[in-house]
């Protein structure tokens, strides 16, 4: 998708990079994604990978990021900077930083390819699930303004009354950007951040938490994603385990058709 058709969403707006070759871009956080403390993770991942996007030596389209949150991300504006590490025949790989008053808050490894018609599998099932319109969207929260900028539908899973208590972590839901979007590769890479913390499922309990670290698969191509267009994702989400202050995340991505289109899995903090 060309990204000039974008433009106007408020979501182009929070990832937007000025500048332009290999050097430094210039980012500033949009207060529409912003979260308890800082920007949304997922807008900050998307904006690494914008970088990347962007720079004129890129060969392919993203198959993995893996990103690290190293220090909140305050409202002043911040440079980042992609460099190629390596490029092989139809592979590459990159390293990107956000800097911020003199510091890294952010970091983030990428690898693009050229993809080839190759054999496919899926081991992963499609969960049987009602459809996005019978099902009523959830209000966002308050106090983190970036669920304003999605449509959630839950299936199951949403966030409970304070001091209750599930039995799972898992989250089922259909998802969109709002105002609706055409995904892309910066879009789905935000969206595979854009779940509640675990712990606020399986025991709805407000504490202080941020993820450490994010890694995202790209399994889509790009004529994936444009068939997908601006129609709602179905995102699944678990923890495996909770202790010592950390928990694990994994999330899957569908499209309405039942294809596999991200997976990601993220470690994050959390404080009593």
């Amino acid at each position: 998708m060309d990204h000039n058709t974008t433009a106007a969403h408020v979501f182009d707006a929070a990832i937007a990079l000025a500048g332009q070759g290999d050097a430094a871009l210039l980012g500033h956080p949009h207060p529409a994604y912003g979260n308890m403390v800082g920007p949304f993770g997922g807008v900050i991942a998307a904006t690494l990978l914008n970088a990347v996007m962007q720079h004129p030596a890129r060969l392919g389209e993203p198959v993995s990021q893996t990103v690290h949150f190293a220090a909140p991300v305050a409202a002043d504006g911040f440079t980042v900077q992609a460099r190629v590490m390596r490029t092989n025949r139809s592979t590459q790989h990159w390293h990107v930083e956000l800097v911020q008053d003199g510091g890294v808050a952010a970091f983030a490894t990428a690898v693009t390819a050229l993809r080839r018609d190759t054999w496919s599998a899926l081991d992963a099932a499609f969960p049987a699930v009602p459809p996005a319109a019978g099902i009523a969207p959830a209000p966002p929260i308050a106090r983190a303004a970036w669920t304003s900028r999605y449509e959630m539908r839950f299936i199951d899973g949403a966030p409970g009354a304070p001091d209750s208590h599930s039995d799972s972590s898992q989250s089922r839901m259909w998802i969109r950007d709002t105002p609706e979007r055409p995904l892309d590769y910066l879009s789905l890479a935000a969206l595979c951040d854009a779940f509640y913390p675990r712990i606020f499922v399986r025991r709805p309990k407000w504490v202080p938490i941020g993820t450490v670290a994010l890694t995202t698969f790209f399994h889509a191509d790009a004529a994936q994603l444009a068939a997908q267009g601006s129609a709602p994702l179905l995102g699944v989400a678990r923890a495996q385990r909770f202790g010592n202050g950390f928990f694990d995340q994994d999330a899957h991505m569908w499209s309405e058709r039942g294809e596999l289109l991200a997976t990601s899995h993220q470690v994050v903090y959390f404080k009593e």
